[in-house]
């Protein structure tokens, strides 16, 4: 009788262990398959954007991200995205004429050549976006903080132009912030404002159609007019319009403009000439009056004087290309 209690009792510590494992299996299994749903989660939602730096890879698309370039943070801007930090936030409402704006909480992180990276730690950013020529020696100090991307709006591959280079920049800040959809809107709105800008271009009695585009100010011994070459964003803008810039360089100019003093702008004296000028800084009215050369140009004497406006920016992302484009329709058509 004792031994079959025995053998009893053993087959019931028996059933008991082996329900036990079981219990133990099924919820090590569910604990696995709830740690899988969290991967399966963080793969759903990472993002992949590249940067002349590589690769750079977010959990989840960005929700506080600090630009150090004017370029970057209007970008943002354009896909509804305001920043939680920008560089030389004071100096960019002289240059970027666009809207809309920041708002009250956007923070100040220092100048876009060495920005305060302790106000950049503390807004505890979970994108930085710097651009190659400022930031590439300071790039391990900034992944120190947070991933960060480097762009550069200068590629020295002559194949991409700097108007392709805009578009595909602006792409991958969208992505980076989940509003690709958005960007793709903002392009598309750009295309119709081609179209309707060509078609007052169009309605106009324009003397030619042949233009070039330039931005002058003050050199170390003579006044320097840049002329924006067809490979800059600013030119394909224009070329976009239905008009026809007719500089040539000799050479590939990587930052999409020659230097040129008033003896060179010669040979193009048929065209149109559009112009924007600093008003502290008006060569124009300052070194240029009276000056033989510049007086004798065949577009001084037909006044095909084309004036843009001390504001007019001939860079930035697709809002300031829209403003350009503005600027560049009411002039010419308003003369």
């Amino acid at each position: 009788m004792k031994q079959k209690m025995i053998m009893v009792l053993a087959l019931f510590v028996l059933v008991f262990a082996l329900a036990a494992c079981g219990s133990n299996n099924e919820e090590a299994t569910a604990t696995g398959n709830e740690g899988n749903e969290g991967n399966e989660t963080s793969e759903n939602t990472a993002v992949i954007i590249e940067g002349v730096n590589g690769e750079v890879t977010l959990d989840a698309p960005a929700q506080k991200v600090v630009a150090l370039e004017w370029t970057y943070a209007e970008n943002l801007l354009a896909v509804g995205v305001q920043p939680a930090g920008v560089a030389d936030i004071e100096m960019y409402g002289d240059y970027v004429n666009i809207e809309p704006q920041f708002d009250d909480t956007v923070v100040d992180v220092g100048g876009r050549q060495e920005p305060n990276l302790e106000v950049l730690a503390s807004l505890e950013p979970d994108l930085i976006i710097g651009v190659s020529f400022r930031h590439d020696a300071m790039l391990a100090e900034l992944e120190s903080i947070a991933p960060t991307v480097i762009f550069n709006p200068y590629p020295e591959d002559e194949s991409i132009n700097l108007y392709e280079e805009m578009e595909t920049t602006f792409n991958e800040i969208a992505k980076a912030v989940g509003k690709e959809a958005e960007a793709e809107q903002v392009l598309a709105n750009l295309d119709v404002k081609y179209e309707e800008a060509q078609a007052k271009i169009d309605a106009v009695d324009l003397a030619t159609k042949d233009v070039i585009l330039t931005l002058a100010y003050s050199g170390a011994q003579a006044p320097e007019i840049r002329v924006f070459t067809p490979n800059s964003m600013a030119s394909i803008i224009i070329e976009k319009m239905g008009l026809n810039n007719v500089h040539v360089p000799d050479q590939f100019e990587i930052f999409g403009s020659s230097t040129f003093n008033v003896e060179g702008l010669v040979k193009y004296e048929d065209a149109n000439y559009l112009f924007t000028v600093p008003d502290a800084d008006n060569i124009y009215e300052n070194q240029l009056k009276g000056n033989k050369v510049w007086e004798n140009l065949t577009f001084v004497k037909e006044d095909r004087l084309y004036d843009l406006g001390e504001d007019t920016w001939l860079y930035g992302g697709p809002l300031s290309a829209g403003t350009l484009l503005d600027q560049i329709t009411n002039t010419m058509v308003n003369k």
